[in-house]
């Protein structure tokens, strides 16, 4: 055999096993993975819902209403980004956003993107009756992550653009109470031009306390209005306990439960009574088979399951104490958080109350399942641009780099034999 047709058969060889090597693994991915979509018997179809707050990526932002069998009731987007999402009194739904293009910019060039927060009306079909927000440097580290009704009718906003929290009167737009992060960590001069703290969510805990998420701290602060930070959770900013945390809900004094997002898990935690620290009494990092990939929100439901949005396996899933899958919803584009309707994200000082779990124990922590670290970053970097299917994992980011090599060989190998060339 001539030299050119062995570097032509060669290079065919090489490309044809690069292309075989990837059909095998996102086929072979795609036939075996878990349903996302699945409710047991014991779900309450009937009686319950789901409002999710999906983030993107791209232009994807939404807000969409599933009922209890998954089904779509209706859905609002098109734009940037939304996070949370609070069910009114009346029905209308409270949602934090991010959108682009307005004119109105302040210290800022026009065109610009603003944040805050919107309500939408459902009916007869969904659409925003109301805005407020202001305009920010960057969406990206200052758009507003979470915000909700209070009992008197103010408006409380996790302000990531200063790094505060605040509440306004919705009917005037006025600011009438603000408790900035700088009164408690030490600032940069401009926090609008770094990702300084990203403080991601604040939720009234009653008696004039807030539950904080200070993001980037790895910590959760107890904020008493007048008297500041009255108590720190994971003061030593323990990446074994917390890890860049989203959503934190209080089970009252003494207990929360809390999306460990760069743990890949959900944890709840308690506090010591002897020794004033904060300790882990459950976990979980797995549900249905699947590994937990950045979740960012959970809710413990007055059923006593928890409600968890897996947000890059694109699913919102209801599990039990063990870990077993009560329901599971698949979401595209990046969910940050769900609610249960009619519950909502209940306080451990309601009424309607809740319960932590404190067994003292994990669930499955799916430890064979853990992230590789190049593959799981390069993977999640193109998360934040494509909507991948749930089981894309490291495993196919290194089927790819070794297909690329195989065909950067092949094709050089056919270039070398001539294929192309004019004869």
């Amino acid at each position: 055999m001539s030299p050119r047709r062995d570097s032509l058969r060669r290079g065919l060889l090489f490309v044809g096993a690069g292309v075989l090597l990837v059909a095998a693994a996102f086929g072979g991915s795609w036939a075996l993975a878990p349903d996302m979509d699945r409710v047991s018997e014991s779900a309450d179809v009937d009686n319950s819902s789901l409002l999710v707050g999906v983030q993107g990526p791209g232009p994807n932002g939404n807000v969409t209403a599933l009922d209890g069998r998954g089904n779509v009731k209706w859905s609002i987007g098109n734009i940037i980004s939304y996070q949370s999402v609070q069910t009114l009194d009346n029905g209308s739904v409270l949602t934090t956003f991010a959108a682009g293009g307005y004119q109105d910019c302040g210290r800022y060039q026009p065109p610009c993107k603003r944040t805050g927060v919107r309500i939408i009306e459902p009916n007869p079909r969904p659409e925003v009756v109301y805005e407020w927000s202001y305009p920010v440097r960057t969406r990206k580290d200052s758009e507003v992550h979470d915000a909700e009704m209070m009992p008197n009718g103010d408006v409380l906003v996790a302000d990531m653009e200063w790094e505060s929290i605040f509440t306004y009167d919705p009917e005037t737009g006025e600011r009438n109470w603000t408790w900035n992060a700088s009164d408690h960590y030490e600032a940069p001069d401009d926090p609008t031009k770094v990702d300084w703290l990203h403080l991601n969510d604040a939720d009234y805990i009653g008696d004039g306390r807030f539950l904080v998420s200070i993001r980037n701290e790895n910590q959760l602060l107890i904020v008493e209005r007048g008297e500041g930070v009255v108590e720190v959770i994971n003061e030593d900013g323990d990446e074994d306990v917390l890890n860049q945390q989203h959503n934190p809900q209080w089970l009252g004094d003494g207990a929360v439960v809390v999306a460990d997002s760069e743990n890949h898990r959900v944890v709840e935690l308690h506090r010591n009574e002897t020794t004033g620290e904060w300790e882990e009494g459950w976990a979980v990092a797995k549900a249905g088979g699947v590994a937990f990939d950045w979740p960012r929100d959970a809710d413990r439901l007055p059923n006593g399951n928890t409600l968890v949005t897996d947000s890059r396996n694109n699913r919102v899933v209801e599990i039990r104490e063990d870990g077993s899958v009560v329901a599971s919803y698949g979401v595209p584009s990046l969910p940050y958080e769900a609610d249960r309707v009619p519950h909502g994200e209940v306080s451990g000082t309601a009424p309607q109350s809740i319960q932590p779990y404190g067994t003292e124990r994990e669930t499955d922590l799916g430890l064979l399942d853990r992230k590789i670290p190049i593959l799981w970053m390069l993977l999640a970097g193109a998360r934040e641009f494509v909507a991948l299917p749930y089981w894309v994992s490291e495993i196919h980011v290194l089927v790819v780099a070794v297909a690329l090599v195989l065909w950067i060989r092949g094709g050089h190998l056919l270039v070398r034999g001539g294929l192309g060339r004019k004869q």
